[in-house]
């Protein structure tokens, strides 16, 4: 595969090759777009930021629901690329084909849905005269760069907001996998959107660091690590900046808990996507007196996963994005057992494929409980009230969601009041998202949300009219 998409207004220097993470068979060729051409990336997206900003509310919708009318129609097509190229199971790949169907046609209501609100002057003494609005309008440019483990969907959440709000875009998806980003941006275009709304640049950190720094950007929404979202925010300026810097995601289950449902709910969340899933649950806390029942479960299912070939349909674990992603999954793992943790299963990597792998009694001054493994790496442990739980679960310096499984309502509420986390998954695993709800984290692991309508208001700024009504 090609890219047809004019990446760069300049011809770029250098090829990048997409190859399958599982089996290293080319999938395809993109332009490396470099960081010198930025001046002419951005003359091309202020073009595109004024005629975006042009575009009328309903031909917005339009594009938006055109677009996910064709994703559907070509769901197993941007299956298969995302299998291909990101190394996601065919299954996994199908599901998250139809979030981006969900997520374009939430962006085309919010075109139409979220335009202002009157303005109630006259409930303030002295303002009587007074009558008005404000309206939501756009930004202008916004970077938005996408990483590797979501390659269809996060762009999605980037794209469709954005042009609901009348933004233009600069798209910096992972080199990793770019083809279901330039595929989808393809699709917005065949659905009405002006080419230049919309400009990918493909890249490395240098490219990245231009883009974010660009005073012409006047918002940056960037999924990816605290490391580079740190270096984003140092390089960026005065601009808007939301992120979702990753998670490390406690599930607490509780004694009194469906044991099959939290099982069950607790394998499916740590291993989905081979564990590059920022909500996947890394750290599950088991209530001691079902500890050791739980754990032999756990571990029998865990056991029972297939990990291999993503396109056989029976596969559960594929492989990860590199053998470079695997060797850092294993030398934290290889860290925790020299430290005293027990391995119960797993930590037999092959290439790429790094199977399921569950351990108990790490120590909490261990990277792999401090910090985002994103692998299919799972820590055991037992606690004996609640109180002791939601304080393991909190240790972390940042989270995004978080899950407890309990049959008490009272015990569920004083987790969700308590737990520091963008979201609290009741009787489901950290891993639960819809893609209309608020997403993001606490502490350092996020800045402003996602979800389609959190991120329309933040990819807008409201304009007030006020009238006053003077008197003759």
């Amino acid at each position: 595969m090609m890219q047809s998409l004019a990446v760069s207004p300049k011809p770029s220097i250098d090829e990048i090759i997409i190859s399958n993470p599982f089996d290293g068979s080319y999938v395809g060729t993109v332009s490396e777009t470099s960081a010198d051409s930025v001046n002419l990336l951005l003359e091309r997206a202020n073009r595109g930021a004024q005629i975006a900003r042009s575009l009328p509310r309903h031909k917005r919708s339009a594009i938006l629901e055109k677009a996910a009318e064709t994703v559907e129609a070509r769901k197993e097509e941007f299956a298969r690329l995302i299998v291909r190229e990101a190394g996601k199971t065919i299954t996994q790949a199908r599901k998250e084909a139809t979030r981006c169907v969900n997520t374009l046609k939430l962006s085309a209501d919010e075109a139409k849905r979220n335009a202002g609100e009157v303005i109630p002057f006259d409930s303030y003494a002295g303002s009587e005269s007074r009558q008005g609005w404000y309206t939501r309008e756009p930004l202008g440019i916004i970077t938005a760069i996408t990483p590797y483990n979501d390659p269809l969907n996060l762009v999605a959440h980037k794209l469709g907001p954005a042009i609901a709000g009348g933004n233009a875009v600069l798209l910096k998806p992972s080199e990793l996998t770019p083809l279901s980003a330039i595929k989808l941006v393809e699709v917005l275009i065949e659905s009405g959107s002006p080419e230049e709304v919309i400009t990918i640049a493909i890249g490395g950190a240098d490219l990245g660091k231009a883009l974010v720094s660009a005073k012409d950007v006047r918002m940056i929404s960037f999924t990816g690590g605290f490391t580079t979202g740190e270096a984003i925010a140092k390089s960026a300026g005065i601009k808007k900046l939301a992120m979702d810097l990753g998670g490390n995601a406690p599930v607490i289950v509780m004694e009194n808990s469906d044991f099959d449902a939290a099982v069950d709910g607790c394998v499916s969340g740590a291993y989905w996507a081979a564990g590059q899933n920022c909500i996947g649950t890394q750290r599950i806390l088991v209530q001691r007196p079902i500890y050791e029942r739980f754990k032999t479960e756990f571990v029998a299912q865990t056991a029972e996963l297939k990990t291999g070939n993503p396109m056989e349909p029976d596969t559960d674990v594929g492989p990860m994005i590199s053998e470079k992603a695997v060797t850092r999954a294993a030398a934290m793992v290889e860290r925790a057992i020299a430290a005293g943790a027990t391995l119960l299963c797993g930590h037999k990597p092959s290439g790429t494929l790094y199977p399921p792998t569950v351990l108990e009694n790490v120590p909490a001054t261990c990277d792999l409980w401090n910090e985002e493994v994103f692998a299919p790496v799972v820590i055991l442990q037992p606690f004996d009230e609640l109180d002791e739980a939601i304080q393991l679960a909190n240790s972390p310096e940042y989270s995004l969601h978080a899950g407890i499984f309990t049959n008490d309502l009272d015990e569920a509420l004083d987790a969700a009041n308590q737990i520091d986390a963008g979201g609290i998954m009741i009787n489901d695993s950290s891993d639960y998202r819809f893609d209309a709800m608020p997403f993001g984290g606490f502490k350092y692991g996020s800045m402003g949300r996602e979800g389609v309508r959190f991120a329309y208001e933040d990819m807008t700024q409201p304009k007030v009219v006020c009238i006053n009504r003077l008197k003759r």
